[in-house]
């Protein structure tokens, strides 16, 4: 794969140093040089040593990375919301994990992206998972499809430029306000690896919500995290009450059309790295949320009629 930009500032700098602010690497430098690819100014082959003044046209080539990795590909289905050369980006179901595990090493989105790389016949096939959601969690999931723009979204995230928003479902009508913090810091439990809790020796966490809808079993809200800590929306909101909907690991409320906890990644945004294109990629709500307010809508209904009677 072929990169190539004009240095445009006046004073004079190494190639190293311009290429370093286009986000490529040590890593990615090593594997230009030892791999296959190249690194060339103004149409001749140099090293990063090499100096650029005003005007001068770099360009570097990526080397292929094949598919030499352990994650088997298969052939599922795959939500496709967004796909160029450089990103893919899919609606996750829920029952899929982000990443095979012992128990189940075929299932996961890797390896139905994969499966997809396969089929396509890229010469890219190595996953690259730069937002990963919980098994039961639906919704946007974004891949890179080559080493180098995941090194580019990796520096968004650090720099807090990608704008992710969920949807949920509470189990409780507890909030008052249409829009609040909380502020709490998350740490482990006590007696367990997987599951967290709100506690003063934590990581600082913050979770900005927007009330969506108030039903007579729960409400629907809007969420976007301010920092990424594990199972984070899911125990702030249990730590004011109001357990995410089928959420057992935390304490929801059961339902018969939620058989998992009520969380939907709707929206991803982000200036493309590499284009500089402004994109926002959003994934409907999944079948289950639908349901589950179109029951609520119906109960309000009774009650209104009930009253009215």
């Amino acid at each position: 794969m072929i990169f190539s930009w004009v240095y445009e500032k006046e004073e004079t700098t190494l190639m190293k140093t311009f290429l370093r602010s286009k986000g490529v690497s040590k890593s990615l430098l090593a594997t230009i040089k030892f791999d296959g690819g190249s690194i060339w100014l103004n149409g001749k082959e140099r090293t990063v040593l090499a100096t650029l003044e005003k005007g001068d046209k770099v360009m570097i080539r990526i080397p292929d990375e094949g598919e030499h990795e352990t994650t088997v590909g298969v052939d599922m289905p795959l939500d496709i919301l967004f796909e160029d050369e450089h990103f893919l980006v899919v609606n996750k179901p829920f029952g899929a994990a982000s990443i095979p595990s012992k128990v189940h090493p075929r299932l996961s989105m890797a390896n139905r992206v994969k499966g997809y790389y396969q089929q396509q016949g890229y010469v890219d096939q190595v996953i690259h998972i730069v937002t990963r959601l919980d098994r039961d969690t639906t919704g946007v999931m974004l891949f890179a499809r080559h080493g180098y723009a995941h090194a580019l979204m990796d520096t968004l995230l650090r720099n807090k430029e990608v704008d992710k928003t969920y949807r949920a479902v509470l189990s409780e009508p507890v909030l008052t306000e249409t829009h609040g913090f909380i502020d709490a810091p998350i740490g482990r439990t006590e007696d367990s690896i997987i599951t967290r809790m709100v506690r003063e020796d934590g990581k600082q966490a913050l979770t900005e919500y927007w009330l969506d809808k108030s039903y007579p079993d729960g409400q629907t809200v809007k969420i976007k995290l301010h920092t990424g800590r594990t199972h984070q929306i899911r125990v702030h909101f249990t730590s004011i009450g109001a357990p995410l909907l089928g959420d057992d690991l935390y304490g929801g409320k059961a339902d018969p059309d939620m058989l998992r906890q009520a969380l939907h990644c709707e929206s991803l945004a982000f200036v493309h790295p590499i284009s500089g294109e402004p994109l926002k990629i959003e994934a409907p709500l999944p079948d289950d949320f639908i349901k589950w307010e179109s029951r609520q809508r119906d109960k309000e209904a009774d009650i209104r009629v009930g009253t009215t009677i």
